[in-house]
Order: structure tokens, then sequence, then C-alpha cells
């Protein structure tokens, strides 16, 4: 390629002539994968709930900074700029593995079929992998070659950090003076801790000591019927909203507005003189219904439409953005291989062996097409091989483009799916078994590969900055993504099932004799799949019964239902990842009266996206007027210049979870406003002004939160089936003691916390307190 101006006049902050200096030993390796672990399940936990994550380089780095130098307080050798590198390499991982899991291994369960755990773990370690060797090749092209072209934000920034928060024996082997910021860096990593402690003690006291009302809520009289609105008392969600900011927060809290206070007050007003039933919803009239049974009945449709265009239109918007990439990336790679294997490379422009990387490949493409779980074929695996060559390159490109934030992950997602089901469709695979499965695995590989490569590239510009070895940080990556694909299966496995309901099916269900066909019973290896009732129902019934999926609302309630030997839905199986029912029975008191316990349900909308294009294209089987009405709606936003993925997205989710995030946009446009004001008259640019608001303590107490909040939160739902006595004893004190929790003014009061929550972080981001250096102040 032509010169590179910016190559020519490049330095790395340990030069490649230093050969001596630590890198990746054992400690930062099992420091760095145990972070990517923890947030990857925090990730996991938010796309499940909201269909975001965020990125986890900065805290991973900013921690292994604080821990490291604690350590070395104490005895322990501080680690080096490289191994810091090395950590946040390997934790970075967790957080786009998540991702990938959590927008498709989910649908496989919506679609009706079981959320095998050997399924998920292989997806998730086949992708993850898969999406690392095949941004091997171009990195010299995309990291190298192109540097100050491609500008690869996040790595970069993360860079900053690192060299900011250096140890004197890095400094001493630098060639580049640093601006002496080894307090702040250390700084960064208590406001982080106490982010953590924070959102962890505030969902542990909720969740478990019942301290006060998780869900909030305010439902409107006769002159308003059917209008409400709730929160849903979480830290995470309030992080997420103080990092996407107060624009994406506002405008995906318009789209529960929508739902909430238009929509759902509509159906009611004009509905509730209907006499029977409004499909697709069978069991109940309007009239009779909740606030939630309609937003189960027919906002989930709607919003799943809305959802499903802005996806798509976001796809159709990038297309010019990734063919760009898919351009560029293909002239990378074909460069890259014409570089000689043997050519000697200095230590900071040395891969991995490219044979092992073709090696690991082909091994990776026999397991995918051969193993039974996937229920792959050979079309299938051709498709991953296509489209993951494709958009692992668009990805690892963009992301030095555009940045990690705004790679448009879902898009090619999308179109991984839509075109792989009109593959299908065309072959005439359309049945539901091997088929869904198939397409899914197809689109789950596709999408973890896709961002493992984009996570990757920016791994490797953080490399390149801070004079790092490529080749030991691709081992790093790859033992921290195979860690954590190995955790985050059983991890979704498990916060399903615990919130899983099982409830006894009402005689007016179904039609009266109604009988299961016996062709569609869920089986597997063509066995029938037999299931056993879980929860308090489970106690008393130990029979096994037969599964079965209704897709028909004129059967009965669309779900997923245990039936007896005789063929009769017995029990509705309802799941925990886009189920509806918040309350399981528990037991019964002294007065032979059923007690409950609150459950955490996942919405999951992204992968119930996933779920409609495959059914859509291969089945045919959605309620299309609804659908077509969330269509439209995204197509109305599109046409007054609004993005609508975010709007629909908050259309689709119940209004709680869309008002903390809205709160913690807020919060952020407080604090912007004041750090923007002690920026004026510095001569900055508007990215560097940004950039410099991202960095703030409030982003780094955010992500704690966010961190802290979602790990307690899984921790909980995994243990409840533990604590089932524990947690039934505060609930029944707080019931009767707490007027936090319940009584006429808890629903007020248990907002008070989550005002002192969003106070703190307001003073902690405009660097009241901790005495950190304020954004802008030197």
């Amino acid at each position: 390629m032509a010169n590179n101006p910016f190559l020519e006049k490049f330095r790395p902050y340990i030069s490649d002539k230093v050969n001596d200096m630590r890198e990746l030993t054992i400690t930062p390796l099992i420091v760095g994968t145990l972070l990517g672990v923890v947030f990857g399940a925090s990730s996991l936990y938010l796309v499940l709930k909201v269909g975001l994550t965020v990125s986890a380089s900065i805290p991973v780095a900013v921690i292994s900074i604080t821990l490291f130098r604690i350590l070395s307080k104490i005895g322990v050798r501080d680690a080096t700029i490289l191994e810091h590198n090395i950590v946040q390499t390997a934790g970075s991982a967790g957080e786009s593995i998540a991702f990938g899991v959590g927008v498709t291994m989910p649908a496989i369960m919506i679609l009706g079929f079981d959320l095998e755990i050997w399924r998920v773990t292989l997806v998730a370690v086949l992708g993850g992998l898969l999406g690392i060797l095949m941004m091997i090749p171009l990195r010299r092209a995309l990291i190298h070659d192109q540097h100050g072209i491609l500008k690869y934000p996040e790595g970069t920034a993360c860079a900053e950090v690192l060299k900011a928060g250096a140890s004197e024996e890095s400094r001493a082997a630098s060639e580049i003076a640093t601006t002496g910021e080894d307090s702040a860096a250390a700084k960064g990593g208590l406001i982080i801790s106490i982010g953590f402690a924070v959102g962890f003690l505030y969902n542990t006291v909720m969740k478990v000591f019942a301290g006060w009302k998780e869900y909030p809520e305010k439902q409107f009289g006769d002159t308003f019927r059917g209008g409400s609105i709730s929160l849903e008392n979480n830290p995470a969600l309030l992080g997420v909203g103080y990092i996407i900011g107060p624009k994406i927060a506002g405008i995906m809290c318009a789209g529960g507005v929508l739902s909430y206070l238009v929509l759902i007050p509509m159906i009611k007003y004009f509905g509730s003189g209907s006499a029977a039933p409004l499909l697709p919803e069978t069991a109940k009239t309007i009239a009779d219904m909740s606030i939630s049974d309609i937003q189960k009945g027919y906002i989930l449709y709607i919003g799943a439409g809305a959802v499903a265009a802005g996806g798509i239109i976001s796809l159709i918007r990038s297309l010019p953005i990734i063919l760009h990439g898919l351009k560029g990336g293909l002239a990378d790679f074909r460069g890259a291989a014409k570089l000689a294997e043997g050519t000697d490379h200095p230590r900071t422009d040395r891969d991995l062996s490219m044979r092992l990387v073709v090696i690991g490949i082909l091994v990776l493409i026999v397991v995918i097409t051969f193993v039974p779980a996937l229920k792959m074929n050979l079309l299938g695996a051709i498709l991953i091989i296509v489209f993951g060559f494709l958009f692992v390159t668009v990805s690892s490109r963009l992301t030095g483009e555009i940045g990690s934030s705004s790679n448009p992950i879902s898009g090619m997602t999308v179109a991984t799916l839509l075109l792989t089901s009109l593959v299908f469709l065309l072959v005439g695979w359309t049945a539901p078994d091997p088929y869904f499965v198939t397409a899914l695995s197809v689109g789950g590989i596709v999408c973890i590969a896709a961002s493992n490569g984009g996570t990757t590239s920016q791994d490797l510009k953080t490399g390149f900055w801070v004079g790092g070895t490529p080749w030991k940080q691709q081992i790093a990556i790859l033992v921290g993504a195979l860690v954590s694909a190995l955790v985050l299966g059983p991890i979704l496995i498990q916060l399903n099932s615990s919130s899983t309901v099982y409830q006894e099916v009402e005689p007016t269900a179904f039609v009266q004799g109604f009988s299961v066909p016996a062709d569609e019973l869920l089986t597997s290896g063509g066995e029938l799949v037999a299931e056993r009732p879980g929860g308090y129902v489970g106690e008393s019934d130990q029979q096994n019964y037969r599964v079965w999926h209704n897709k028909d609302p004129k059967r009965g309630p669309v779900g997923r239902y245990l039936v007896n030997m005789q063929g009769q839905p017995a029990y509705l199986v309802d799941p925990g990842i886009n189920g509806v029912l918040k309350q399981t029975q528990t037991g019964v008191n002294a007065q032979g009266e059923p007690t409950f316990q609150n459950v955490d349900k996942y919405d999951a909308p992204k992968a119930t996206l996933m779920s409609y294009i495959i059914e859509g294209i291969l089945s045919q089987q959605l309620p299309w007027g609804l659908v077509l009405i969330g269509v439209m709606i995204a197509v109305v936003l599109e046409m007054c210049g609004i993005s609508s993925l975010a709007f629909a997205v908050g259309v689709y989710l119940p209004i709680s979870a869309s008002t903390p995030i809205f709160a913690g946009g807020l919060v952020r446009f407080a604090v912007d406003k004041i750090v923007r004001r002690r920026l004026d008259g510095k001569g900055m640019t508007e990215e560097e002004v940004q950039a410099e608001t991202d960095k703030s303590p409030g982003v780094l107490i955010a992500s704690g939160y966010i961190a802290g909040g979602a790990l307690a939160g899984i921790l909980l739902a995994i243990s409840a089936v533990y604590m089932k006595d524990t947690l039934e004893m505060f609930l029944a004190w707080s019931t009767a003691m707490n007027p936090f929790f319940d009584g006429p003014n808890s629903d007020w009061l248990a907002m008070l916390p989550f005002i002192a929550l969003a106070l703190f972080l307001y003073f902690v981001g405009r660097g009241a307190l901790f005495n950190g250096k304020r954004p802008g102040v030197e």
C-alpha cells in the first residue's frame, strides 16, 4: 500500500525492541478471564432485559490497574502495562459473546423448542472462536497498515487509560513521556468498585430482604382506563441509561409511552364493549383483561413488528457502510494473504501462525457440520462460512471507522437470518424440526463471530498503541472467549429455569374435549419428550407429561404446555425468558390461601425479532394484522427522521424497563451540561468534548452499577430455589410491616431509594464526590 504518514510518525508506548517485559503471564490471564465472565454475565442479563450491552474494555482496564496497584502495596509485584493489556483483552471477550447468545439463543425457546445447554454452549464456543480466528489474518492490514485512517475509538480510548495508569517499571521502559495520571487511573478503579458494591447491595436488599417494592406503579382511573406508568427499581438499567445518553434513552422511553399511555388505553376504550374475545386472545374479553394481559396479547406483536421493521430498515441504512467495509475488508484480506509466512516481523507485528489459524477454522467448521445438537447440514455449514467470513470482515473494519457502539451487528444478524430462511424456503425446508433450529444455529454462530471479530479488532488496536505482542493477545482473547462461552450457556439456562412458572390450565382455556394431535407433541431424536412440572405444583405432582407448543390462538392461549396421557393440556409452562407471569405459587398459608413470590422475567426483544423472522418466512404463522401495525409505526418514525429501532424496542418492552433507562439518560444530560460548561473556551472539537464526557467518573460508576446490579440479579435468580424459606420469611415480614414494600403508599415510597441512587450517580458524575479529577479540570 502507499506510504502512510500516520504510521511513519507512530511510536508504541513500549518499543518493539523491548523483548523482556512481562506480558502473557498466568495471573493477568486468570484475572482478565474472570472479569470477562463477570462482565459477560452482566451483559447477558442486560441483553435479555432490554436488548442492549455496554463495552467492557475500559472498566476491565481500570479495575486491572486498581487491583494490581492494591496488591503491590502488600508485596505482590505490580503488573506491567502489557500485562494490563492482556487483562483487558481476555476480559472483553465475554461481553461480545453475551450479546450474540442473548440475541439469538432464546429464540429457539420462543419457537417452541427446548433451550438445551449443549446447543447454547456449542453456538457460543464455536461462534466466539470462529470470529477471533477469522479476524487474525486481517490484523496487519487493518490495525497496522491503516493506522490513523481507521480510528478504532474504543480501542484507542482504552490504550489511553492503560498509559495513564502505567506502572513505574513500564514508564521507565517507555520512550514516550506520560502525563502522570497514575493516581487518577487508580481513583477510577475505586469509583467502579464503589458503583459495583452499591449496585450489588441495592439489588440484594430489594430482592432478598424485600426492602422496597421492585415495580412501583401508577394505574390511572376510569377517565383514562388502561393507562399506567411504572418503574423497575434496577441500578443496572439506571447505569445503562447514563452510558447510552439522553437521546437514545429518551427515544426508547417514548416507545414505552406509546404502548402504555396510548395503545393500551385505546384498546381498552374501543374494545371494552366487545362481548367476545378479540383474536389473537381467546380466553378473555378486553373488558376483563388487565393491562398486563393486553400487553401480552396485543402489544407484544405490535412491538415485535416494529422491532423487525426497525432492524431491517437499520440494515438497509447500513448497507452502504457494510458494502464499503466489505470492499475494503476483502482488499485487506487479499493484501494480508500475500505476506510471506516466514517474513521476519518485529515483536509488535507478529500474529499466530497462519497455518494454525487455518487448521483451527477448518476444525471448527467440521464440528459445526457434524455435531447433532446444532441440527446442522452441509448447506447450513456453507452459509456459516460465507456469512461468517463476510460479516467478520465487515465488523472488523467498521469498528475501526465508526466504533463498536455503532457497529450494526443486529443488522448483520437480521440479514443472515433473512437470507438463510429464504434459502431454506427455496429448497423446501420449512418444517419446524429441524430447520428452525438449523437457521438459528447459523444466525447465532455468525452473530457471535461478527461481534467477537469487532471486539478482537479493538483489543488489538489497544495493543498496537501500547506496544503489545499480537500473538500473545490473540491467545488471551481465545482463552477468555472459550471460558466465557462455557459459562454463559449454563447461566442463560438457569436464568430461564429459575423464573419459569408452572400454572394449572383453566377448564375454560380450551374447548371442552380438546385433545392435542399426537403429531404436534415435541420429540427429540424420534422420541416423545417427557417433562415433569416444577415449582410448587411439582412438589405434589411427580408424573411425566408430554410437551406441546400451541401456536394457534383459535385453539386456546398460545404457549408451551405439559400434556397428560389423554392428550389434554394440564399445565401452562411460562418461561423466564419471554414469559408474562411474574408471580409463582410457593405454598399455602394457615388460612388455606395460596402464597406467591415475584419472579424476574426477561423480555429478550432482539431474540423475539429473530424468532419472528424465521417463523414469518418459513411458517407464516403470525398475527399479521398486529405485526403490520408495528411495521407502520417504524415506517412513520423513519419518515419523521427518527431512528426507529430504539423506539421499537421501547414499544415492545414493558414501560417499567424503559423508565429507569430514561432516568439515567436525564442524569447524564445534567452532568454533561456541567462538564461542557467547564470545557468552554478550551478550543476542543465536539469529538474531543464527547470523549471527555465519556471518561467522566459518572461513566465509571454507571459501569459499576451495571456489573453489580446485574450480577446480584443473576446470583439471586440462580440461588432462589435454595433460599426459598428465607425469601418467604422476609417477604411475609415486609408484606405485614414494611410500608416501602406493601401498603397504600408503597409505590411512591419505593421511588425514594431509586431517587437516592440517581442523585449519587449525579454527584459522582459531576466530580463532587471522591475528589477525583473533574472532566475539563487540569
